[in-house]
């Protein structure tokens, strides 16, 4: 496998281990690039038998994905002018399944933000690993008006419970590493130094156990699972939105610094503020 012609994610195989580096400025969305790379990243590595292991992490130190594109909500059209997407109505749900369905074991490396579409991503993993102090996961399509339908409903409730997935998804606030790691959403939360060695050495110990074993324990664990997602529900809740507000929310939000560096490092307090405008 060569890997080549993906132009927002790079890959480095070594050890059994494909570690693929996000790297999409300004921001790492998930927009029109960087599904389709994602897509046909996994439709080649899912049956390449050279890769055990698969890492995700961010060449950007403070963004390992973003979020969606808002500029989605404002001109949907814009993902099938960007790039080459896969069929059906929520390309977000299709690609975190594409990854979420491979046959390796795939672990995400979080050192920065993973808002929205980014934590749906990082849900769909076999694990995640953040570092202390640098990483935040949140879900906040709420405050916009809508909500999280890429998969974001089923996988965090999967992941940490019907209780702690309504305070998440509906107070939409950011949970640092320490907050996701007790309450499930990650694996473990380390410090900054020591997670990129913790991980590398997780995932070769992994991928010298061989595709026999790891396929086992994975069919296995997986036939263990006994929460049930129904992602077409998710989807079809869209229907009640009533989307040109959402649409002039986003416009609002895009004006005031959304999708800058600036406003990304602050997002909540973006949303919360224009919410509380426009609150009667």
């Amino acid at each position: 496998m060569t890997y080549q012609n993906l132009s927002t994610i790079n890959v480095d195989i070594q050890h059994g281990v494909a570690t693929v580096t996000i790297d999409h400025p300004p921001l790492n969305l998930l927009d029109g690039k960087l599904i389709p790379d994602l897509m046909a990243f996994a439709a080649q590595v899912r049956d390449d038998d050279t890769v055990q292991v698969i890492v995700f992490e961010s060449a950007d130190p403070q963004f390992f994905i973003a979020h969606g594109d808002m500029h989605v909500l404002t001109d949907p059209e814009l993902l099938t002018a960007e790039g080459v997407l896969p069929d059906g109505p929520n390309v977000v749900q299709t690609v975190n399944e594409e990854i979420r369905s491979l046959p390796q074991v795939t672990i995400g490396k979080i050192a920065g933000f993973a808002r929205g579409g980014g934590n749906e991503f990082a849900m769909a993993l076999d694990m995640r690993f953040a570092a202390i102090g640098k990483s935040g996961l949140s879900l906040p399509e709420t405050l916009m008006g809508i909500y999280p339908a890429g998969g974001g409903t089923q996988y965090m409730t999967s992941l940490i419970g019907r209780a702690r997935t309504l305070e998440l998804a509906l107070g939409a606030e950011l949970a640092d590493a320490e907050l996701a790691e007790r309450y499930g959403l990650i694996n473990r939360a380390l410090p900054a130094d020591e997670l990129d060695v913790f991980v590398a050495t997780l995932a070769r110990r992994i991928a010298a156990l061989g595709p026999t074993i790891i396929g086992i324990v994975k069919t296995a664990v997986d036939a263990a699972d006994y929460t049930k997602r129904d992602l077409a529900l998710e989807h079809n809740l869209a229907n009640r939105l009533s989307f040109p507000e959402v649409v002039a929310f986003t416009h609002k939000l895009l004006a005031a610094g959304a999708q800058t560096r600036e406003g990304e490092l602050r997002l909540e307090e973006l949303l919360n503020k224009i919410q509380q405008e426009e609150a009667p």
